[in-house]
Parts: structure tokens; C-alpha cells; sequence
């Protein structure tokens, strides 16, 4: 089943209840936790990009309401409401609650570039990533030019597991169109 989480279907905590999260010590030292599913998917994305000369790795994935508020308030206090709204979801609304959406990080010449606007410039990396990710089960969640339908400015990190067979149907859709859901 495909979890839908964003600014119109609530998450709760009845959604995980049958799913097992793992630990995993990122690039950075951080542990992070993801759901299982995902995570071997991730692993086997990770050596397919690797062998094409791509190094990725987990920013962001699992995160509880408390630590998505904490976000949310981040960003409010320091680019204002409006522009928070815009680029975090409301605590409830993501669907990194989940443990199935990961943020990724790149790395070029040696270095982890971690910022979203360094991020955004590495388009032809992220291109030949997004090409691969139907193959794992994963979806570009937040693509260019869906931004009225998912809610979300174009975000080439962040990915979703959703299953092999259905990333495979999925084509150019977003979730939402996938599902038939707002």
C-alpha cells in the first residue's frame, strides 16, 4: 500500500504500524532512520549510481512530528511564515514521517554538497539520477512544473520509495495524479 502524506492527508501514527525502521549513520555521522523496504532499495540505488561514477548518500529521511515542527520553525524564524509554508511541510503533512522519503545528498570532487541552492545546481547529476530511480522502486517526489499539484517547489533530493512495480507505472505522474488524489 502507498502512503499518501501531504497538505491534505494527515499522517498517523496508525501508518506505521507495520513498519520497521532501521538505523543508518550517514556521511555526516548523524544517524538517521529509515524504513527497512526503503533502505535496501536506497542501498542497491546507491551501488547502481556508483558504478556510473555518482556518489550519493541520506540527508534527511524519517522524521517525527516534533523534530518536523522544530523545521518548520526554523525556517519560520529565520525567512518568515509565508516562505516556511512554501518550502516545509506543517508537522502532520510530511511524508517523512513516514520513513519512505529520503533527502539525498551528492558527492562531487570529493566534497558533500549539502545546501538546497548548491543542490539545485547540479542538474545534469540529478538527471542521470532520476533516470535510475524507477529501477529501486523510488519516485522524484517534488518534480518541475507539478509544483500545483504536489504543493512543493521542484526538489531534486527528495525521493520517495513507493515499490518497484508501481515506480515502474508511475511514469511522468505524481503521486497525487497517481493515486487520484489531491
Amino acid at each position: 500500500m502507498i502512503l499518501l502524506v501531504n497538505k491534505n492527508n494527515i499522517f498517523n501514527e496508525d501508518m506505521l504500524k507495520d513498519f520497521q525502521m532501521i538505523e543508518y549513520e550517514n556521511y555526516d555521522g548523524q544517524t538517521k532512520y529509515v524504513e527497512s523496504e526503503t533502505f535496501r532499495h536506497f542501498e542497491m540505488l546507491r551501488a547502481h549510481l556508483r558504478v556510473d561514477g555518482i556518489e550519493i548518500d541520506i540527508d534527511g529521511a524519517y522524521r517525527s512530528l516534533e523534530s518536523q515542527e522544530n523545521l518548520f520553525l526554523k525556517f519560520m524564524n529565520k525567512y518568515g511564515i509565508d516562505y516556511a509554508e512554501e518550502i516545509v511541510a506543517m508537522p502532520g503533512t510530511s511524508e517523512h514521517h513516514t520513513g519512505q522519503a529520503i533527502d539525498i545528498v551528492i558527492k562531487k570532487n570529493n566534497k558533500w554538497i549539502i545546501e538546497n541552492d548548491d543542490l539545485l545546481k547540479e542538474e545534469k547529476i540529478f538527471d542521470r539520477i532520476h533516470k535510475s530511480l524507477k529501477y529501486f522502486g523510488f519516485v522524484l517526489r517534488y518534480p518541475k512544473g507539478k509544483e500545483n499539484i504536489t504543493g512543493y517547489p521542484y526538489e531534486p533530493w527528495h525521493i520517495r520509495y513507493i515499490g518497484e512495480k508501481e515506480a515502474m507505472e508511475i511514469g511522468d505522474l505524481t503521486l497525487e495524479e497517481y493515486l487520484g488524489k489531491e
